[in-house]
């Protein structure tokens, strides 16, 4: 009985830590969960995505075949995000990737496939060997400032944290995955890159992505994924 009982709270413990990136937030304000974010696959179970080959690592809506609605309206400049729902409760790091959907294509319909660049990155600190930590861990919301250069268009914009905890083996990083439709206006002229497909970007060998991050200490961390553009 006291070996089921402690399997049983072990497994609560795990999931309770788990997370999803339900809302979308513009300059401030909190959108209600699911409106303008497609529902993810683990929207009531919260867990993670584990294979980066997989096509659910784009926006984890496979069972659901969610859309959403679009935001319209928001100026290149603005600033937004995602809420964690209830928080980012793993040690790792984020990433937020853009894709301009295709002319003449909605975004609501458009299933992703395309080019992807990033526009924002939370990585780790380090000092050498001595400690890492990891300022993604306990947030509640991630937000960036979309670059004035942006041009205008709709975009699918996807945020993904990749928690470590268990990453000493390939196969053992955990993804949260959420993708969220909007329309950017009033944008400018730049040339976003450089350009990944999802999936696609990632091997899952990659040293950010496989390591153990408490002994040895390590004492660099590899951000996994290509340069931010910042227009």
């Amino acid at each position: 009985m006291k070996l089921l009982l402690a399997v049983f709270f072990s497994l609560t413990t795990i999931a309770s830590a788990h997370y999803t990136f339900p809302a979308l937030i513009v300059n401030g304000q909190t959108t209600p969960n699911w409106q303008y974010v497609r529902r993810t696959n683990n929207y009531q179970s919260n867990g993670p995505v584990t294979d980066v080959r997989s096509q659910d690592f784009r926006c984890y809506n496979s069972q659901t075949r969610a859309t959403a609605q679009t935001y319209t309206g928001i100026s290149a400049g603005s600033r937004i995000g995602f809420t964690a729902a209830a928080s980012i409760s793993h040690p790792g790091t984020t990433n937020i990737y853009m894709a301009k959907a295709p002319a003449g294509v909605d975004v609501a319909s458009w299933d992703g496939n395309g080019q992807w660049f990033k526009v924002h990155e939370i990585s780790a600190v380090t000092n050498g060997g001595q400690s890492i930590s990891w300022p993604s861990a306990g947030l509640t919301r991630v937000e960036f400032t979309l670059p004035q250069s942006l041009p205008s268009g709709q975009y699918l914009v996807r945020i993904e944290n990749v928690a470590l905890h268990s990453a000493s083996s390939p196969g053992g990083a955990q993804w949260y995955i959420s993708c969220a439709q909007i329309e950017v206006v009033n944008g400018g002229n730049g040339n976003p890159g450089p350009t990944v497909s999802i999936p696609g970007v990632y091997t899952g060998n990659e040293p950010g992505i496989v390591l153990n991050i408490y002994y040895p200490v390590p004492r660099t961390y590899t951000q996994p994924g290509p340069a931010v553009w910042r227009g």
